[in-house]
């Protein structure tokens, strides 16, 4: 059996997981049956009403209730709120028959094994055989579940833990049992990895399986290590952050968020499964914790953890951390140290880890780091083997999972596997004997690449490592040799196939002159030399926009000259791109915003991914999109009238002129369609990290149909007419009160240039007249004092100012 023959599935539960999942499962295009029980009791509402236990809306209120709120969930939990539709909410007394329908059901109840098991019966009692059937759970036994099952039942199950929310995290494991058939494995695997855009790892049936488990250690760890050394919880955080290759949220941040009871529950779960003394010493609750819990005090969720958030003077919020040895809550202090300051100097995750470890020694942050890292790769490399068959499964679940940059055997052999080893042995640490054997064979490390591909650590030497099937990396590729050319920004690779990528680097992937050249130098080198081109990179975003701080220290300085010259650099740079006599496929990714989206518009196609959020948003900074954005825009109203019949220019216009207007910017790759700023020949693929290879596809096949780039276009514009409709739904919202007056100075002149000025309606112009429109808009909004205002505090806050 194919993945792409799942087309439909149950899920029983509408929690918050089980929701998350039966929405991701409407995503990938599935007709999904929600499931959970039937209410004993009428809410006051319904006794209100009339209603009884008998009714409908009563029984099934549970999963209908969690359907109703997933179209308005933040974050958004489907990638379009219309695919709701495929969700069918129900209840299991009514409603079990219905997973007779189902090729695929999953189980997302609470986290009771008796419970579990109870459920597990009810499905196999309306299933269809040969239905997959799986759990989700953090780390409970799938084992034990399966208990009472019978064998067919038992063969097509197995856990796929989500991770939450289930959408947007990459992370699933894959649980089997020992009579788990393997064909359902491949099959569980495929269809996670294919129709989800997940990263699969296959866990051993074990407490808490891979990430939880090592990802609770380290927690616990550095609690302990933060009361040893006598850190604070902003301290703490400040090393275990980015400064260690981390998430912002770092260790006691996250704690709040996950909430202390439901770590409370995982460390109770492993020591009451483990069998080793050891273990349950290691996972023994921390009498803080417990404290903490007791008191009601579980973070977010209760309003208080390790932080808590008061409100202040003028109804302004603040934020209070909890000194560990009173227990009281005060001021957050500000944290640096000049361990610290290594750290965030340093570029890259394995570099920051060297620097945290080779600062200053005597210092109590380096002294802690050390001992939170040694402690977190010793136990990783103590279970391999217990809770994973490979270090590629371990290092992939962390990185997935808990959104390590490194995972623990990348970290080790970051900071250098020989010479760490050393010093934990002097300090008289036990070394796994799978480590010890590995060194004394003569390896230095736990990976190693060579020919394009990542070989890692077994028993018998270095295998080669399973990539993600359709997963191009360019930053294997720049490994092996394969950059064609590079500038500070930006960097041109070699995919194969006479195919290049160019791939941004700057700082947020920012555009500006160093990208901007690097494109110009690859149009030059692409027509010469290559097949095509394809745009893409694998930074945390796209591309954030043009490089703001420029643009403002020249408008506040008025250098006009140099700020049109900036303008017209970045037009001129995306009309060669346009023209480029060989084919062009943006593949964007994550936020893709203003000049990003500036510079996807030249492409033959764009290739979203379903995590692109997409808009020309420059109006939130005053301005308006100036690099061929209103250019595009128009052109795309215009080729939309046409498409139509041409009698009707305002209605796409209108719908344009709103979206950027208003900086609007795409929950997903598919509501930028809904936005306007697609066009008929871009798509989005299921994998974000497949969206690269998928590019390349485009541009082959572009290539073999006999490329020819476009001829320059004139473009039908709606005029002083057009014009003046834009301007009166400007003044509406003006005089009612919904926007200011320096957004109805922007509307106007974004008006102006997406009608094409004053001319008469229908009249057909250059794209470089609109260039033209939109370099003298944007000029002149550069000059307003509250434009500067507005890009100021952008660059100072990341949040827009309305002024």
């Amino acid at each position: 059996m194919k993945s792409s023959s799942i087309r439909s599935a149950a899920v029983i539960g509408s929690g918050v997981m089980g929701a998350g999942i039966a929405a991701h499962l409407a995503n990938a295009g599935m007709r999904v049956v929600l499931l959970d029980v039937a209410p004993t009791q009428l809410t006051a509402e319904e006794e209100k009403k009339g209603l009884t236990l008998a009714d409908a809306a009563v029984r099934n209120r549970l999963a209908a209730a969690a359907v109703a709120k997933m179209p308005k969930a933040q974050p958004a939990q489907l990638y379009d709120p219309a695919w709701v539709k495929r969700i069918t909410p129900g209840n299991l007394s009514d409603h079990l028959s219905l997973i007779g329908d189902a090729d695929w059901i999953v189980e997302a109840v609470v986290e009771r094994l008796d419970v579990k098991r109870e459920v597990l019966a009810a499905i196999e009692s309306a299933r269809r055989p040969g239905t997959l059937i799986s759990t989700n759970t953090s780390g409970l036994s799938v084992s034990a579940m399966a208990e009472g099952r019978s064998l067919e039942f038992r063969r097509h199950f197995a856990a796929t833990h989500f991770f939450n929310p289930p959408r947007y995290m990459k992370l699933v494991e894959v649980v089997p049992t020992e009579e788990t058939d393997p064909e359902t494995v491949a099959l569980l695997t495929e269809l996670c990895e294919k129709r989800l855009g997940k990263g699969v790892v296959v866990a051993k049936d074990t407490p808490n399986f891979i990430a939880n488990r090592i990802g609770t250690y380290g927690m616990l760890v550095t609690l302990s290590d933060t009361l040893e050394h006598g850190l604070t919880v902003e301290e703490a955080d400040a090393l275990t952050g980015p400064a260690m290759g981390r998430p912002k949220t770092a260790t006691f941040r996250m704690l709040d968020l996950v909430g202390l009871d439901t770590l409370i529950h995982v460390v109770d779960n492993v020591r009451e499964r483990s069998a080793d003394d050891e273990e349950k010493a290691i996972f023994a609750r921390p009498e803080i914790l417990s404290a903490l819990v007791s008191q009601g005090r579980l973070g977010e969720k209760s309003g208080a953890g390790f932080y808590r958030k008061q409100r202040g003077a003028g109804g302004r919020s603040r934020i209070e951390s909890l000194n560990l040895r009173t227990m009281e809550y005060g001021d957050q202090s500000r944290v640096s140290s000049s361990v610290i300051d290594a750290a965030k100097a340093a570029k890259g995750a394995a570099a920051k880890a060297k620097a945290l470890l080779t600062a200053d020694p005597s210092h109590k942050h380096a002294q802690f780091a050390w001992s939170t890292i040694k402690k977190t790769l010793l136990y990783s490399a103590a279970q391999m083997g217990i809770i994973a068959d490979s270090i590629t499964d371990i290092d992939r679940a962390m990185r997935w999972g808990f959104n390590w940059e490194l995972g623990p055997f990348e970290l080790w052999d970051a900071i250098g596997l020989e010479k760490s080893v050393a010093r934990m042995k002097k300090e008289g640490e036990r070394i796994p004997e799978w480590v010890e054997a590995w060194l004394a064979d003569g390896h230095g490390s736990f990976y190693k690449e060579a020919d394009q591909k990542r070989f890692y650590a077994t028993k018998g030497g270095y295998a080669a490592e399973t990539a993600e099937s359709d997963v191009i990396s360019l930053s294997a590729l720049k490994s092996s040799g394969k950059t064609v050319l590079s500038t500070s920004g930006a960097s041109l690779i070699d995919i194969g196939d006479d195919v290049v990528c160019l791939e941004f680097h700057s700082q947020n992937n920012a555009i500006g002159g160093e990208i901007l050249t690097a494109i110009r130098q690859s149009v030059q080198e692409v027509s010469r030399n290559w097949r095509g081109l394809v745009l893409a990179n694998e930074g945390r975003n796209f591309c954030v926009g043009a490089n703001l701080m420029l643009l403002l220290m020249e408008a506040q300085n008025g250098e006009w000259e140099e700020v049109e010259e900036i303008i017209r650099f970045f037009q001129d740079s995306m009309l060669r791109l346009k023209r480029l006599d060989r084919p062009v496929v943006a593949a964007p990714h994550r936020m893709t915003l203003g000049g990003g989206v500036e510079a996807c518009l030249p492409a033959d196609q764009i290739i979203l991914s379903p995590e692109t959020y997409f808009g020309l948003v420059e109006t939130g900074v005053g301005l308006i999109p100036a690099g061929g954005g209103c250019k595009e825009a128009a052109a795309l109203a215009a080729s939309r009238a046409k498409a139509a019949g041409g009698s009707d220019l305002q209605s796409p216009l209108n719908a344009l002129f709103e979206t950027i207007a208003m900086a609007k910017a795409s929950t997903s790759g598919h509501e930028a369609a809904k936005l306007g700023l697609l066009r008929p020949q871009d798509r989005v693929v299921t994998r974000q990290d497949a969206r690269i290879a998928e590019a390349k596809r485009a541009v082959l096949e572009l290539d073999r149909a006999g490329y020819a780039p476009p001829a320059e276009e004139r473009i039908a514009v709606a005029g002083r007419e057009g014009k003046a409709v834009l301007k009166l739904a400007v003044q509406s919202m003006r005089f009612s009160g919904l926007i200011s007056e320096h957004d109805a100075l922007i509307g106007s002149k974004l008006a102006h240039v997406l009608a094409g000025g004053d001319v008469k309606p229908g009249a057909e112009v250059s794209e470089q007249y609109l260039l033209d429109l939109e370099c003298e808009a944007f000029l002149s909004l550069c000059g307003e004092r509250k434009t500067q205002e507005r890009m100021s505090h952008m660059l100072s806050t990341g949040k827009p100012l309305r002024n």
